[in-house]
């Protein structure tokens, strides 16, 4: 079974980390939800998320993926943790997928994981003045191994994509289906 690490800081986004995490589960993939700083975590909206370990506790383990919802503190938090950049770098060195919603491409440019030539999404209000890549006005952008999505809006559709990557096409409309995502 394949392995994605979630990390959650406090300020993110509800939707988008919850859909991720509901959408990858579904799928059958082990989904380790690890807080930052602590296992309860208050999200954008104020709502409070218990986490199933801290990152602490998951140092050394092996991921298959790393998926970063977006809200713009939980971003930033995660941007700036050192253990985080460290994860994501080594899953960039191996090619394993890592996935990032709304803000959270920023934590990608910070750590130079998109770079000049990359096409990424990101949500619009989070655009920095300069960045590496190639920003695309899309929904939901895959980069080799690097998927980007806008925000809480596109959070099935990115989820869905990264299922289909990690699992394949079958296992995605499985899941997708009684989800009533398609209209």
């Amino acid at each position: 079974m394949k392995r994605v690490l979630v990390p959650l800081a406090d300020g993110f986004e509800e939707m988008e980390g919850i859909i991720i995490i509901d959408v990858l589960r579904r799928a059958g993939l082990e989904v380790i939800v690890a807080g930052v700083d602590k296992k309860e975590i208050v999200a954008s909206r104020n709502t409070k998320h218990i986490a199933d370990y801290l990152l602490e506790e998951v140092k050394g383990w092996e991921f298959d993926a790393i998926v970063l919802p977006g809200g713009s503190e939980g971003a930033k938090r995660l941007a700036n943790d050192e253990r985080i950049k460290k994860i994501i770098e080594d899953l960039n060195k191996k090619n394993k997928l890592i996935g990032a919603i709304c803000a959270a491409p920023n934590v990608l440019l910070k750590h130079n994981i998109i770079k000049d030539n990359d096409k990424f999404t990101l949500h619009p209000n989070t655009l920095p003045e300069k960045y590496p890549g190639q920003f695309v006005d899309d929904r939901v952008v895959k980069n080799n191994h690097i998927f980007t999505s806008k925000g809480p809006g596109t959070a099935f559709e990115f989820a869905l994509a990264i299922v289909e990557e990690l699992c394949g096409k079958e296992t995605r409309e499985k899941v997708e289906a009684p989800m009533f995502v398609k209209k």
